[in-house]
């Protein structure tokens, strides 16, 4: 896949806790800033947060490590004592001698108390500036037992960076992590803002500047991004008046049986509803016996056991074809999918046509590996990633990112590896995190629409990544739409406006 890409907007661009490293030594050495100035702007975030957030508090609990989240824990209790709150500072440790933390504590004139002692009261708000997201280990049982302490009076919790314990570029909890009502990070969201479960322990997220200039990113090209309408929206497809049906794209669809007809029909319907200006469905007699009763300007062609990629080939400026959902036969799956890597058509794989290829990935992969741009876009849930990347998949040193991101490199495909924090990685290394999703979605035949609406981006002339992306968003409000307890065929219904940029923007 080629790396030029249109711009994307720095501000939904994700750091690792490395970059953001480096953003904070860039922003010393060339942005006019200091180590102990980024901290107290830091601090100044925390600080209006707090006040804007709890008014009315009557105690303010600052817990502090000994490094420059610490730091950004003793500088807020500074600000928060100038303007008359009651704070009391639980100390852990000491920060090194001379550093920021070390110079923080110093200007704070609070009475300090070891983080064994904390007793906080119903109602007060504690800040939670124990260890940043850099963590790599468990939290020490003394720093457990105070954030437990927290929650046990029901205290109001204010994370700083990330609550204590997650990983910052996991999301995982490496034990004794909290829930927080609010996370104040800063300049970027890191994946552990994203990723579950460290997303779901974050609360809302206030994003502060501290003084970094958004011009690093001039340095350092973003390739990790939260995704969304800006990360796509460039390459989104706009009707055009000179349009006919075939210009606007067309989709194929393989089918399973007779009695498994279901998936491949959403997927088909899916691609119609993203735009798709022609789609038709390739089955034998009795699938499309089936099909005939149910769609209506869904074309429908016949193929054999043998045919499948012949007729494929017929359709009339075919740029995408979905092979997988409700297919059944995989030994015929992996023929069809080898076949269609050859061609011009880009392949959307997905449920069947996965596993099709469990005991050969490398056949795969192999057959993907073609000069110039990536023809193959991979969709699959854990379990499918599983039967296609097993080393990936029960590598405990990977974050779900680092698994999609090698799998990319490996496949040479754009890898969705689904769930309620989707990564979509593609095989330069950009990847996108999804947050949109819903428990709506978790039902059946949810993937067989989203592998349609990717094919049906695809076919109008998106970048395989951008498509995969601008379909997993599309898939998420989808969910939000309809409802609680919706089934695959209400996904299809409400997805009309998310296909539309004006929507966006009214919305």
């Amino acid at each position: 896949m080629s790396n030029q890409r249109e711009p994307v907007p720095h501000r939904i661009a994700v750091l690792t806790c490395g970059h953001m490293g480096q953003a904070d030594n860039w922003a010393i050495r060339h942005g006019g800033q200091t180590g102990i100035r980024l901290m107290e702007n830091a601090a100044t975030a925390v600080c209006d947060v707090t006040l804007a957030r709890f008014p009315g508090v009557r105690v303010v609990h600052v817990l502090c490590g000994p490094g420059n989240n610490g730091g950004d824990g003793f500088a807020a209790a500074r600000l928060l004592k100038e303007v008359g709150c009651d704070v009391r500072v639980w100390s852990l440790g000491e920060p090194r001698p001379e550093s920021d933390a070390a110079l923080a504590k110093a200007a704070c004139s609070a009475r300090f108390r070891p983080v064994a002692d904390f007793t906080p009261e119903d109602g007060d708000v504690v800040i939670d500036a124990l260890f940043g997201a850099g963590l790599t280990r468990r939290l020490p049982d003394v720093a457990i037992k105070a954030l437990e302490k927290a929650v046990a009076a029901r205290c109001r919790i204010i994370a700083v960076d990330l609550p204590s314990g997650v990983n910052g570029d996991s999301g995982i909890n490496l034990g004794g992590a909290v829930g927080a009502d609010e996370t104040v990070t800063f300049f970027r969201k890191k994946p552990g803002h994203l990723l579950l479960p460290g997303r779901n322990l974050c609360g809302a997220i206030t994003i502060a500047d501290i003084g970094i200039p958004s011009r690093f990113f001039d340095i350092e090209k973003p390739m990790l991004f939260e995704n969304g309408p800006d990360l796509w929206q460039k390459t989104f497809p706009r009707a055009k008046e000179d349009q006919h049906k075939y210009s606007r794209g067309h989709v194929a669809v393989f089918s399973g049986p007779r009695y498994a007809t279901g998936a491949a029909r959403l997927s088909a319907m899916a691609a119609q509803r993203a735009g798709a200006g022609a789609v038709t469905i390739l089955g034998d007699a009795a699938a499309l016996d089936i099909h005939a009763a149910h769609v209506t300007s869904i074309m429908l062609r016949e193929t054999s056991h043998d045919d499948g990629l012949d007729e494929l080939l017929r359709l009339k400026r075919c740029g995408a074809c979905v092979l997988g959902p409700g297919f059944g036969n995989e030994g015929r799956a992996r023929r069809l999918a080898l076949g269609v890597l050859g061609e011009p058509p880009v392949l959307v794989l997905d449920a069947d046509g996965i596993t099709a290829f469990s005991d050969a990935p490398s056949e795969l992969f192999e057959a993907a590996r073609k000069p110039g741009q990536s023809r193959l876009i991979l969709t699959p849930h854990a379990g499918e990633f599983a039967r296609l990347f097993p080393d990936l998949a029960d590598n405990g040193q990977l974050s779900k990112l680092g698994k999609a991101l090698k799998a990319a490199e490996r496949s040479s495909a754009v890898v969705v590896y689904k769930g309620s924090d989707t990564v979509i990685a593609s095989p330069d290394g950009c990847a996108a995190i999804n947050v949109n999703g819903t428990p709506s979605l978790a039902t059946a035949g949810s993937g067989d629409v989203l592998a349609g609406l990717v094919a049906g981006f695809v076919c109008q002339g998106m970048p395989l990544w951008e498509a995969a992306c601008a379909a997993v968003w599309v898939h998420g409000e989808a969910g939000r739409a309809a409802g609680g307890h919706a089934v695959a065929e209400d996904l299809v219904d409400v997805l009309r406006p998310f296909t539309r940029i004006s929507s966006w923007r009214a919305a």
